[in-house]
């Protein structure tokens, strides 16, 4: 039996709308190296480069600015770290190294919320950046449905600075989490953290061992320590984008998939 042109259309978007309603949702939060500096040349370009672990693919869509999902492409921040250049992050090569993996996982639907040069006082609960994230976690599953897979959170060259702020960085990395899956009713909502490749003051050490002794279920760290920096000494360098984005898919397919 032929079916028209009409039913095939009706179809075809049924089996969209039924996929987006399934898609698996991941937060991207922190600063400049989740919002993605790959690329970025003296602060005031990006390359254009895109390499084969971060090209776009139908089965990854982004939430834009204007909270409408769209296929996502590099930079995927581009519209919301709109004070500074984005470049590569590890968002894409992130994805499609899950989707690779054939994990069942479906469409995924990325929500960028990394903001460059934030410290983690500025993520507070009742701040502006932390609202900003629950706001688009919400337009997120309003938006066609889904279910919030994971924090993808990479944060803390901001606090090396001070040492006080070093200090407590522990501290207040732990209130965030614990805030956030409240808010967002997941007590335990994965979460895959990044220690510190590089720093903007002295104190690197004490933020990274803060990052790598949390103890909070479903809380796991990766470790970009030794991934390549740019030029800056500060930012990860596309290839060292993909090198996390693929380590933080690791994670993910080890202890959640």
């Amino acid at each position: 039996m032929l079916l028209s042109y009409s039913s095939l259309v009706s179809t075809s978007n049924l089996s969209r709308d039924n996929a987006l309603r399934g898609k698996s949702i991941f937060i991207l939060a922190g600063q400049s190296n989740m919002a993605g500096r790959g690329g970025v040349v003296n602060g005031t370009y990006w390359d254009g480069f895109i390499p084969p672990e971060c090209r776009s693919n139908q089965l990854i869509l982004r939430l834009n600015a204007g909270l409408t999902w769209e296929e996502a492409r590099e930079p995927l921040h581009r519209d919301i770290d709109i004070e500074k250049v984005c470049g590569i992050g590890p968002g894409m090569a992130f994805s499609n190294s899950v989707l690779k993996r054939d994990l069942g996982i479906g469409v995924i639907g990325l929500v960028p919320c990394a903001i460059g040069g934030t410290n983690i006082s500025e993520w507070r609960h009742g701040g502006r950046l932390y609202n900003q994230l629950l706001s688009r976690a919400q337009a997120a599953l309003h938006g066609g449905g889904g279910l919030i897979r994971g924090i993808l959170w990479y944060q803390g060259e901001s606090d090396t600075l001070s040492h006080q702020d070093a200090k407590l960085y522990k501290r207040r990395l732990v209130k965030f989490f614990t805030d956030v899956r409240s808010d967002l009713l997941s007590p335990v909502l994965p979460v895959i953290q990044v220690a510190l490749a590089s720093a903007e003051g002295p104190y690197i050490d004490e933020v990274r061992k803060a990052q790598l002794e949390i103890d909070l279920p479903n809380v796991k760290c990766v470790d970009a320590k030794g991934m390549k920096i740019g030029h800056d000494g500060l930012h990860l360098s596309t290839e060292g984008e993909v090198q996390v984005g693929q380590m933080m898919a690791d994670a993910y397919a080890q202890f959640f998939a």
